[in-house]
């Protein structure tokens, strides 16, 4: 059975509306969707781990009333 492919960075930036420079402090604090580093230096991510993250998001934000 084939993988399903990861996003590239760039569609995970589109998809979560973020700038490159915001998401690099996301993941330097260790916030940001779990990244896989391939050996030619680009980022990639499991389309199950932004969902996880934004799942995790949504569970971690207040409820405002």
């Amino acid at each position: 059975m084939a993988r399903p492919p990861a996003l590239k960075l760039a569609e995970v930036l589109a998809e979560i509306r973020m700038s490159p420079s915001a998401f690099y402090r996301l993941r330097a604090r260790g916030e940001a969707p779990r990244m896989i580093k391939l050996p030619n230096g680009e980022l990639r991510c499991r389309r199950a781990d932004l969902d996880a993250w934004w799942e995790a998001c949504e569970r971690d934000t207040p409820v405002w009333r």
